[in-house]
């Protein structure tokens, strides 16, 4: 059977070569990346994936999607569904991923009005959600987009005290209340160990 086909968002690069490198699977896994700015335009997740997909045989090769729905509205499953023994991530997004459902919707419970950033979004929050969204040029869109948050919160994978300040930042500049939780990598650490180890049938 041909090596094992990971195909993920470019916003978990890495996270994924991080848990692949500490549980020795780095070697025997292939990993192709989508660009990260999908984030924004989840409608082109399921074409890109298409496109990647087009040279492979998923009936001889293990095949793992490392999305979550991120936004596709069940398109994603409706469409690894015409693709035998393909999975993908746990949870509605990332944010679930890393934090796992429990603990995602006790935090969405307590307030549903949260902007979350991982390690990736703190990283590049002037990339992707200023500019990305067009705060940049457009000021005064800020209120449209984020006027019925109430804090932001920081789902950290690691210990970083530069991560820290560039979300505390981000919530400042977004008028927002800080707050964060430490997730490390989540159900990214299983769901990648289970597919390597043992990957779906066909």
């Amino acid at each position: 059977m041909a090596t094992p086909l990971v195909i993920a968002c470019g916003a978990l690069a890495g996270e994924l070569r991080a848990v692949l490198a500490a549980s020795g699977l780095a070697d025997g896994v292939e990993v192709r990346y989508l660009p990260a700015n999908l984030h924004n335009r989840p409608e082109r997740i399921v074409p890109a994936l298409r496109e990647q997909l087009g040279d492979v045989d998923v009936r001889d090769r293990p095949v793992l999607i490392a999305y979550a729905d991120c936004g596709t509205g069940g398109l994603l499953d409706a469409y690894l569904d015409e693709l035998p023994g393909v999975r993908r991530l746990p949870g509605a997004h990332c944010y679930e991923t890393f934090a796992g459902a429990e603990l995602f919707a006790s935090l969405h419970d307590a307030e549903p009005g949260t902007l979350y950033l991982t390690d990736f979004l703190a990283r590049h929050f002037e990339a992707i959600v200023i500019r990305g969204l067009g705060l940049d040029r457009h000021p005064e869109l800020l209120s449209q987009y984020f006027g019925n948050y109430r804090r932001l919160l920081y789902l950290a994978q690691t210990d970083d005290d530069d991560l820290r300040a560039r979300a505390r930042a981000a919530a400042e500049r977004l008028g927002l209340e800080y707050e964060e939780r430490r997730t490390g990598y989540g159900d990214l650490v299983p769901s990648l160990t289970r597919f390597v180890e043992a990957p779906p049938a066909a």
